[in-house]
């Protein structure tokens, strides 16, 4: 990520200081302090030349749909969760508060707007979590559901403890109807990350619109059954760019074993590959989720060496997916654990998002701006004698 100095960005926007700060303080630019300087800031690159160029009245409607679509402006109304000034929040509450406190459960209650939730027991499982069930559940379910156009929101609310249900009974397998972190460090045997758990499963509840959720609300918006809108986000979930970078972490470890921390970015840099360890676009400061789940253990050797070596190397502070592998390396749990926890977390945002689309009668349907051949034209014959 490419940062600029207040002199750069000023020159790049043509505008006064306080223009700039403004444009900060509005969420428009995203700014960090300078590691040189603690008094000095920096400027996201990306988000100033967006911002000179539709000064500079450039920018036609394609262009601006094309920016948001990738880390822009938000490109539709949601009720459900923002980031604001490095901190998330759900429905106006702080996470990483919010996250002291909350079990899953609490919070679905809290981004669905209903009542309280229990997730109904379920059967033990010799093989432990698994999301491949999961998928296979989700898929039975969307040929069995009714679509939900013009069904009440208590209903479908009612249908989306169901499905969270149905998730939780395979990625949380256990008998006892006791709360969803419990279940998952029982069926791990590891009673110790309880805690732990439980705010991780909090803190990836939501995350505003995202790759999956974003999924989930175009499924959601056609009327789709609400089991199709977390296939949907189950499915992009799965991605190595999305629910899927804790591989890339756990393989960076690996090198960091092989090798050292200092040695194993350097070559990552020096080969072009993706650092997917550090930094988040939406956090210039530090994930403030990654922060709050770190705070409640400690970090083995390895990540911790590697945390240290990234913050001089590359300037960044380590972001969720490491927070979640470290978490699951110091507690010495399965290989797929983060995905796990991911995954059933994640369940209870895009159930929120999808009854949120559902409210809004609305239709996501973008259009896509061609960039194929030339168009071959009918030609026009006039009329003769």
């Amino acid at each position: 990520m490419l940062w600029l100095t207040a002199e750069q960005a000023l020159e790049k926007l043509g505008t006064k200081p306080q223009t700039l700060y403004a444009n900060v303080s509005r969420g428009r630019i995203r700014a960090k302090a300078d590691a040189s300087d603690p008094r000095r800031s920096l400027y996201n690159a990306v988000d100033v030349m967006r911002l000179a160029a539709r000064h500079a009245g450039r920018r036609k409607t394609e262009t601006v749909a094309a920016d948001a679509i990738q880390w822009g402006d938000p490109v539709l109304p949601s009720a459900i969760s923002t980031i604001l000034d490095g901190r998330l929040y759900y429905r106006g509450r702080d996470v990483a508060t919010w996250a002291e406190h909350a079990t899953l459960e609490e919070t679905a209650a809290l981004l669905w707007k209903s009542g309280p939730i229990t997730a109904a027991a379920s059967e033990s499982s010799e093989t432990g979590p698994s999301i491949e069930r999961a998928f296979v559940l989700l898929a039975q379910r969307v040929t069995r559901d009714l679509p939900t156009l013009g069904r009440a929101p208590t209903v479908l609310q009612a249908e989306a403890e169901s499905i969270l249900s149905i998730v939780a009974s395979v990625l949380a397998p256990d008998a006892a109807a006791s709360p969803l972190h419990l279940r998952l460090a029982t069926s791990w045997s590891r009673p110790e990350a309880a805690d732990c758990i439980r705010r991780a499963l909090v803190l990836l509840a939501d995350h505003e619109l995202n790759a999956s959720t974003f999924a989930s609300r175009v499924a959601a918006s056609s009327g789709a059954t609400l089991s199709a809108a977390v296939l949907s986000g189950l499915s992009t979930l799965s991605g190595p760019l999305h629910g899927g970078a804790w591989h890339g972490v756990a393989s960076l470890i690996a090198e960091v074993d092989a090798l050292d921390a200092s040695q194993a970015i350097r070559q990552a840099l020096t080969q072009g590959r993706p650092l997917p360890a550090f930094g988040h676009p939406l956090y210039p400061d530090g994930d403030i989720r990654a922060k709050a789940l770190m705070a409640q253990f400690d970090l083995p050797p390895s990540y911790a060496e590697l945390a240290t070596a990234g913050q001089e190397i590359v300037g960044e502070g380590v972001n969720i997916d490491f927070a979640l592998t470290a978490m699951s390396a110091a507690f010495d749990l399965p290989d797929d654990a983060p995905l796990v926890i991911f995954a059933l977390a994640r369940t209870v945002g895009w159930l929120a998002h999808a009854m949120e689309q559902i409210e809004s009668g609305r239709l996501i349907r973008p259009r896509a701006r061609y960039t194929g051949p030339a168009i071959e034209r009918p030609l026009k014959i006039d009329n003769v004698g």
